[in-house]
């Protein structure tokens, strides 16, 4: 299987621009924790190899709950992932982080409930940092490289991430602007959790659509002509983000510079090593073998 440094994740829009632009072609990989949403993308994109992951999976099939967050961030370890860009829609909580704006995360509020968020749930124990849940050298080349943008590019942002599939109340909406946030969606959450287990630098790049419910809707104009506004601002803002990506993997040098993200597991396993039971090790074997060796 051919080893790859790069990994995105996103909407499905862009995997057909790799195959269309890059000539990729799909891998069928195995997990411990089932398929992955979709077959990945290998391809060579602006000089360097990536891997796509179509969050989830081909024609939108998984909602958010249901994307098979563990299996997708394992396939991205398997193939050599050392680094993933990711990507999603998002609401704006702020009057200044326009639709069809681009934000670069570096801070996020875990609102979700059923979903499982570590690969360390039988048989170890391992207690990552996360107090910066975006990796700063990651999310440092998409803020290098929006400086030039054609769009607005926000240097910062907080997430929400809430379970949905429905939206929010007015009154959860006004509630997380008073915490802070920014934006919020329903999907880097457990991706960026997951992705710090793996020892991925993680960067999260939002893509505002429209104006969360805080800000009433113009009474004006009917939900039908609402959404098609809503659709075409995702159109546009995912072609800036596949601008601002280009940029980025453009600037990205290989091999990779040196990242705490991906040491994140050397002092958090727990678990006396004898202790771990083969066929756990064995299962997690792309993610702890070398913190297990003698």
């Amino acid at each position: 299987m051919k080893k790859v440094q790069i990994g995105i994740i996103g909407g499905t829009g862009l995997g057909e621009v790799l195959l269309k632009e890059a000539g990729g072609e799909t891998v069928d990989v195995a997990t411990p924790y089932g398929p992955p949403a979709g077959p990945p993308i290998v391809a060579n994109w602006e000089g360097i190899d990536v891997a796509f992951l179509s969050r989830h999976g081909p024609g939108h099939c998984f909602n958010p709950t249901m994307v098979p967050y563990r299996a997708n961030i394992f396939t991205m370890k398997k193939l050599g992932v050392q680094a993933v860009i990711a990507s999603g829609a998002t609401g704006s909580l702020r009057e200044e982080i326009r639709p069809t704006d681009l934000v670069v995360c570096d801070q996020v509020i875990d609102k979700t409930l059923h979903r499982t968020n570590t690969f360390f749930d039988e048989g170890v124990v391992a207690h990552v940092e996360f107090a910066d849940p975006f990796c700063p050298w990651l999310g440092g080349v998409l803020r290098d490289v929006g400086k030039n943008a054609d769009t607005t590019v926000h240097p910062k942002g907080t997430y929400v991430c809430m379970e949905g599939p429905q939206f929010s109340t007015r009154a959860e909406s006004q509630l997380h602007r008073q915490w802070g946030a920014d934006l919020i969606g329903m999907t880097c959450m457990p991706e960026a959790k997951l992705a710090r287990e793996a020892e991925l630098c993680y960067a999260l790049l939002a893509l505002p659509t429209d104006y969360d419910c805080w800000r009433p809707a113009d009474p004006a104009v009917g939900a039908a002509e609402l959404l098609r506004e809503i659709l075409g601002n995702l159109q546009r803002v995912s072609q800036n983000a596949l601008s601002l990506i280009r940029e980025a993997l453009k600037a990205i040098e290989t091999p990779l510079p040196p990242c705490r993200c991906r040491e994140a597991l050397k002092s958090a396993i727990w678990t006396d090593k004898s202790r771990i039971e083969p066929a756990i090790r064995e299962r997690l074997e792309p993610l702890i073998s070398r913190h297990l060796a003698d």
